[in-house]
């Protein structure tokens, strides 16, 4: 087997450094509300506070599982433009979620934050499964 380092793991790298680029802009903005509302802990009861608390959940909550499916794509050897450009595409879409949650109804943002998060996801999913049965 052909040993790999870690130039050519450059997608799994920039798509963690965007990661943990985005978890710290969303917690900024749980701490702006946080500083000038004087709220230590929980929400405070605070609305915009608790959706901002959920989209920095949220980011966790699925962010975990596309990076190590990134990471095991990018060492199995599929690193090329679309792994790189769903990743991006994954990373844009979290982003958009987290703004279309601080909407008091249903917005576009939101929606396509989904859209452009659940679609990668499974399929790189089904694009692992496939390699590790050795479907492809």
């Amino acid at each position: 087997r052909e040993e790999r380092n870690m130039e050519d793991l450059h997608i799994s790298l920039i798509s963690a450094a965007i990661a943990v680029a985005i978890i710290v802009f969303l917690a900024a903005r749980c701490g702006i509300i946080r500083t000038r509302e004087k709220i230590m802990h929980g929400d405070g009861g605070n609305v915009l506070l608790h959706r901002r608390m959920r989209a920095q959940a949220n980011f966790t909550e699925y962010t975990p599982f596309a990076l190590v499916l990134i990471l095991l794509l990018d060492l199995s050897g599929q690193d090329g433009p679309l792994l790189a450009f769903s990743a991006l595409g994954f990373m844009i879409g979290r982003v958009l979620h987290a703004f279309g949650m601080d909407a008091e109804k249903e917005g576009w943002p939101r929606a396509a934050g989904m859209v452009l998060t659940l679609p990668p996801l499974i399929g790189w999913a089904i694009w692992a499964a496939l390699l590790g049965l050795r479907v492809i």
